[in-house]
């Protein structure tokens, strides 16, 4: 395969990223990633893996999956650099450990730390100036969609980071759709409902200009290995962001092969 070809293809691989969320020990990250690495469908390369995981385990993740085919990155990251702010991770100090993703504006960021669309847009724009890919998170509430408002709240919350880039820089990123409603709960939204906003997606990263149409949009809620194949299957659906299935070697590796 040549280079452009080679390219091209990785372009259009899926991506599956898990997100550990709170989880997680020296012993049992060790477990599960040595599971991980011994199986075969990583290292078949048909979908581009990675986890996120707890600040502390960063450096574990450096250690042991250095060379491998399971990228690795962090949860959330500081819009600050450095400076007297006590408690906070930033971007370069991320990327010290061989990160390559960030989870910025995931909805539990949104809800329980009241982060604001400004603010994941400072975010997004300090994972990327240290050469990292930030994954981009936006999503409604299960009042927000009932009020027929999906559209509306997912267009605001990405609209407010393109509007913070550059074309060349918002070509870098990767957006997430996660129903704050099939967070955890085991409901999944269709296929359809996803594709749907997935399309909506689309359209507002294209009319950014230049590739930033062929941005990776990924689906997160409840995903496991029973739909994932499924959901794949919708065009505008580019891989997912797997919670609780992720910590699952046996889970996140089907949904990997589904990909």
């Amino acid at each position: 395969m040549d280079s452009a070809s080679a390219k091209a293809n990785k372009a259009a691989a899926k991506l599956v990223v898990g997100n550990w969320k709170l989880h997680g020990s020296l012993a049992a990250n060790a477990e599960l990633l040595a599971r991980l690495l011994a199986s075969p469908v990583l290292a078949q390369g048909r979908a581009v893996t990675a986890v996120c995981v707890p600040f502390p385990y960063l450096a574990q993740c450096q250690q042991l999956l250095g060379g491998s085919p399971l990228a690795w990155g962090a949860q959330d990251v500081s819009a600050e650099i450095n400076g007297a702010f006590t408690g906070e991770v930033s971007a370069p100090m991320i990327g010290e450990f061989g990160s390559s993703y960030v989870l910025v504006g995931h909805s539990e960021r949104r809800a329980y730390h009241g982060e604001t669309d400004a603010l994941v847009a400072a975010k997004t724009g300090r994972v990327l100036a240290a050469g990292m890919t930030p994954i981009v998170c936006v999503g409604e509430t299960l009042a927000q969609r009932d009020a027929g408002q999906t559209d509306a709240v997912v267009e605001r919350q990405l609209g407010a980071v393109l509007a913070a880039l550059d074309v060349p820089q918002a070509a870098r990123i990767v957006v997430a759709y996660e129903p704050v409603w099939a967070i955890g709960t085991g409901k999944t939204a269709t296929r359809e409902q996803a594709q749907a906003v997935h399309e909506r997606l689309r359209a507002q990263l294209a009319a950014k200009g230049g590739e930033v149409a062929a941005v990776k949009i990924l689906y997160g809620g409840s995903v496991k290995p029973d739909n994932a194949a499924d959901l794949f299957a919708m065009p505008d659906i580019d891989g997912g962001l797997i919670g609780g299935a992720s910590l699952k070697a046996e889970d996140f590796l089907a949904i990997c092969g589904a990909a």
